[in-house]
């Protein structure tokens, strides 16, 4: 440590050098064009739709997610046309947005979804403002009626990039056939630069269908977004965030989504200064689960000691966050004895939910490099050891547990299982509520990307298709979408894309026949009152409703119901050796809690840690 005191004192002096080492970009990458061959002449004129298309394949587009109507059915023609993109026929435009973020989220890579005006453009929202909380980059397409329609209310006419301003990052409506090519080039760049997130491409049919030479060359005309965009963070930032490590005992990086690119550069800072590693829900896979230093995911449903060194931290190491509501519970004591350190790409984050005594509006990725290479350059070393000595003593005396009861199958049984089945190498998509809380808990993530979940907007139906986004990017690659009944009814239909698509999506239900976190809720704050959350028939209700091995058989997905505890690892193993898609619906309690729990707008002090809904609150 007193190296690094030694190194600052000469800072001034040799910041220009220090800088020139660190080897970081001075501005952001430009979009480079590819030699591309492309189906027309040069001078051929062709329909907008297939410039559209062939714009796509120049951005590298190989998938993509559509569903045709009336103003989309140009673009769909042209697609037939195309050697290059594949399109995933899914059976609702709900599904094929999740499933074209699903396939961002799994592959770093832009999604694309396209869909027809009106209620196909509307049935999209979701998905956007999913995608725009998430931070997922996108680029959602829409055919509209013609420009002499357009505001004549007629019909399927919507004021798609109206109703979807707030919660795109930015959206077109395409008047000129000539601007395809630099509106589409421009969606893309936007998409995936700075903090990603979903941009929307409204063409009215005419357009599509009017002639024209596409200028391939036209420039993109952003020059005021890249202005605005982040620049590389500054030595005297680095050395400032440096000399708070060197001073503080009790550090922690509290990191999320933001790092999804900077594992490596993550990884390497924890090895050089065994600073223990928090993550959020988005965050979960930047660092590896199975790692000692990693203290899981922090929050309301985050494990105690996660939650415990945050608390008592000197030093938070902010890293790609936001300070979301539900991490930080009352914003007054989260992190209260600690000098923050707040990092991320996105400016309007920055002091917006918490104070930062350091704020950086950067890359984490750049700032992160340039902070390994300082460390490594100066030979700086660091000793937490005390520190985590004492997390470990938490983790001992605070462990993630459920009940061992045989009488029936426990919801984080059934998901330890599966994590040790396929020894976690399996990409885990999920519906929204208990099953979610106790898949992030219980799977272990060591890679990013492994972990697809709807996090800022919580939309339930995510799970289904987020998976068959992601089996479609990684073909091979074993993808489980852990659903809660609820969650699974609102996109079952996506069933039938599984089918015919032959995606080799596994479906493992944790069937409790009600809303469970609601129940959750309800069991907690509302004396066990039952409000509309039980989703079973009451007319029968010893019968599980409703029959999703029906549902499945329907549309030709194979599949099995587990009730038993001692089926549970050959259910499980069955779904997973099944060649192609399949259900399992795991029958499951409804009164098993979520826990840990820090109810809403409550403390570390505030955390639930025992019970469930066998007991009257």
């Amino acid at each position: 440590m007193s190296s690094l005191r030694a190194a600052s004192e000469n800072s001034v002096s040799t910041a220009a050098a220090d800088l020139q080492e660190l080897d970081l970009p001075l501005a952001p990458p430009s979009h480079t064009l590819q030699v591309f061959k492309s189906r027309y002449a040069d001078d051929e004129p062709r329909k907008g739709s297939d410039i559209l298309v062939e714009a796509l394949e120049r951005e590298g587009v190989v998938d993509v997610f559509a569903y045709p109507g009336g103003a989309s059915m140009e673009i769909h023609q042209a697609l037939t046309r195309s050697e290059v993109i594949r399109n995933v026929l899914c059976r609702h435009e709900q599904g094929e947005v999740f499933a074209a973020e699903g396939y961002a989220r799994a592959t770093g890579k832009v999604g694309v979804c396209i869909a027809t005006s009106g209620p196909g453009a509307t049935n999209l929202v979701t998905g956007l403002a999913d995608a725009l909380l998430d931070s997922i980059p996108m680029v959602a397409i829409t055919g509209q009626v013609p420009r002499r329609m357009i505001g004549t209310d007629a019909f399927q006419e919507t004021p798609i990039v109206e109703v979807t301003r707030s919660i795109t990052k930015h959206n077109y409506l395409i008047l000129n056939v000539e601007d395809i090519p630099r509106v589409i080039r421009e969606a893309f760049f936007l998409a995936a630069s700075g903090r990603p997130g979903p941009v929307l491409v409204d063409i009215p049919k005419d357009v599509q269908q009017q002639m024209a030479i596409p200028d391939w060359l036209e420039p993109m005309k952003l020059q005021g977004y890249l202005d605005r965009l982040p620049k590389p963070p500054l030595l005297s930032q680095l050395e400032q965030i440096l000399r708070l490590i060197s001073n503080s005992r009790r550090p922690v990086v509290y990191c999320g989504g933001g790092c999804m690119n900077s594992s490596d550069e993550l990884r390497e800072f924890v090895d050089l200064t065994g600073i223990p590693v928090a993550t959020t829900l988005m965050g979960l896979g930047v660092f590896p689960s199975s790692d000692n230093r990693c203290l899981r995911m922090l929050g309301m449903h985050g494990t105690v000691y996660a939650n415990y060194s945050v608390d008592k931290a000197d030093l938070l190491l902010a890293f790609g966050v936001r300070f979301d509501d539900r991490v930080t519970g009352k914003l007054e004591t989260f992190a209260s004895r600690a000098s923050i350190v707040h990092i991320d790409v996105d400016p309007a984050e920055i002091g917006k939910n918490k104070q930062a005594h350091i704020s950086m509006c950067a890359d984490v990725q750049l700032a992160l490099q340039g902070i390994n290479h300082l460390i490594k350059s100066r030979n700086l070393t660091f000793d937490f050891s005390a520190w985590m000595k004492e997390l470990n003593e938490q983790k001992l005396k605070w462990p993630l547990s459920y009940p061992d009861n045989d009488d029936f199958i426990c919801p984080q049984q059934a998901i330890e299982v599966l994590h040790e089945v396929t020894q976690g190498n399996a990409i885990i998509a999920t519906g929204v509520g208990q099953h979610q809380m106790w898949a992030a808990q219980w799977f272990k993530y060591d890679k990013p990307r492994q972990w697809l979940s709807s996090g800022g907007l919580g939309a339930m139906g995510f799970g289904l298709p987020a998976a068959l986004g992601a089996a479609a990017a990684n073909p091979g690659v074993p993808v489980v979408d852990i659903d809660g009944d609820g969650s699974f009814l609102m996109n079952v239909q996506e069933l039938a894309t599984i089918c015919v698509e032959q995606l080799p999506v596994k479906i493992m239900i944790l069937n409790n026949q009600h809303l469970g976190m609601v129940v959750q809720w309800e069991d907690r704050f509302y004396k066990g009152n039952r409000a509309h959350t039980y989703l079973g028939d009451p007319r029968d209700e010893e019968a599980i409703f409703p029959d999703f091995l029906k549902m499945a058989e329907g549309c030709k997905v194979p599949s099995s119901r587990v009730m038993k505890k001692s089926d549970l690892r050959s259910a499980i193993e069955l779904m997973i050796n099944t060649p192609g898609p399949y259900l399992l619906d795991v029958i499951v309690p409804h009164q098993e809690h979520v826990l840990p729990m820090i109810p809403s707008g409550g403390s570390f002090n505030d955390i639930i840690t025992e019970g469930d809904g066998r007991r009257t609150y």
